[in-house]
């Protein structure tokens, strides 16, 4: 197993979420700006000497652009998601849904679906170490997962 992990960091993306159990102003739908760091590992480093090939990361970054560039994300269990959605449909409203849309939950989301999707595309030689979200250059949370 290899000891050396890189970084990629997708910066400014504009979203916006409402945390509907908070009992202060995050109950609003508000945005932000926010960026996502992927850190990566590998068992092994590829035949040029990287964990992954940044260059050839443009399905992940398509990925953050289909989901949540200009998108609102709502919480699951958001009481008001569905009214809220469907006062200006697909036409007002980029909608993503996640299970929690907490700087926390959504470090824990992107981690989970990058690795898979950073496991299919090394065939298991390399995986996602943690993910990083920052909200407006200012609060950040990460999740690492168990290796």
């Amino acid at each position: 197993m290899s000891n050396t992990t890189c970084k990629k960091v997708y910066t400014d993306i504009p979203w916006a979420h409402r945390q509907h159990r908070h009992d202060g102003h995050c109950a609003f739908i508000h945005g932000h700006n926010w960026s996502i760091g992927v850190t990566f590992g590998c068992t092994q480093l590829d035949e040029n000497g990287f964990v992954v090939d940044f260059g050839k990361l443009k399905f992940l970054k398509d990925w953050i652009n289909d989901r949540l560039d200009h998108a609102c994300v709502f919480n699951r269990e958001d009481p008001l998601k569905e009214a809220l959605v469907a006062v200006g449909g697909a036409k007002a409203w980029k909608i993503y849904v996640v299970e929690c849309c907490s700087c926390e939950g959504m470090a824990k989301h992107i981690f989970e679906v990058f690795d898979e999707l950073i496991r299919q595309y090394t065939q298991d030689r390399a995986y996602v170490v943690s993910v990083e979200v920052v909200e407006d250059s200012k609060n950040s949370a990460r999740y690492t997962g168990d290796l």
